[in-house]
């Protein structure tokens, strides 16, 4: 009989670990799992950390240079195809929003600069601009487990929300997305 209570407690544990379920393409980070792809609210309103960012021009940057202005920060690799799947789109997104909001796709590579740049060069994406984080202090700082994981800060540096796997960012899932962002800091 006691085997037959411990068995039934055991087979009832699981469902008091279920997450609710998140909206659609909200996800609902796990710790069993890990990060599920779509939409992560969990770190809004944290600041973007004091970490130094791999630049274009082959120096590093703080994201003071970013303030003012809604920054929508894409951590991918050249050896991750879902990432190399949406540069197209964030190079289409940069192209339509120059203004008012930048666009930082962050390699997490760790070939040289030169590469990376060559890379995005060839998916006519090198506009866009070879910023880099080959030790990833940066996507360790912000907890960043996924790529490619897009991470949308406000005017002011602050998470807004993180969206962990691809998206076309042209689509209007993320129109919708990218307007919770709100606009340019005012004079």
């Amino acid at each position: 009989m006691r085997v037959i209570l411990i068995a039934c407690a055991l087979l009832m544990l699981p469902a008091c670990n279920h997450a609710a379920q998140a909206p659609a393409n909200e996800s609902t980070p796990t710790a069993d799992n890990g990060p599920v792809k779509g939409v992560d609210r969990s770190h809004k309103g944290r600041p973007f950390p004091d970490v130094m960012i791999g630049d274009p021009d082959g120096t590093e940057t703080s994201y003071e240079g970013f303030r003012g202005i809604p920054t929508l920060m894409n951590f991918w690799a050249t050896w991750c195809a879902p990432c190399v799947k949406e540069l197209p789109t964030l190079k289409k997104l940069a192209d339509q929003k120059r203004e008012n909001l930048w666009v930082v796709p962050v390699s997490q590579d760790s070939a040289p600069l030169a590469s990376v740049e060559a890379f995005l060069n060839k998916t006519g994406a090198g506009d866009l601009g070879a910023y880099n984080d080959a030790k990833m202090k940066v996507a360790g700082a912000l907890g960043v487990e996924v790529l490619p994981t897009t991470i949308l800060f406000d005017a002011d540096g602050k998470e807004v929300w993180r969206y962990v796997g691809d998206l076309d960012w042209t689509s209007p899932e993320a129109a919708k997305l990218l307007a919770e962002a709100g606009g340019p800091r005012k004079g």
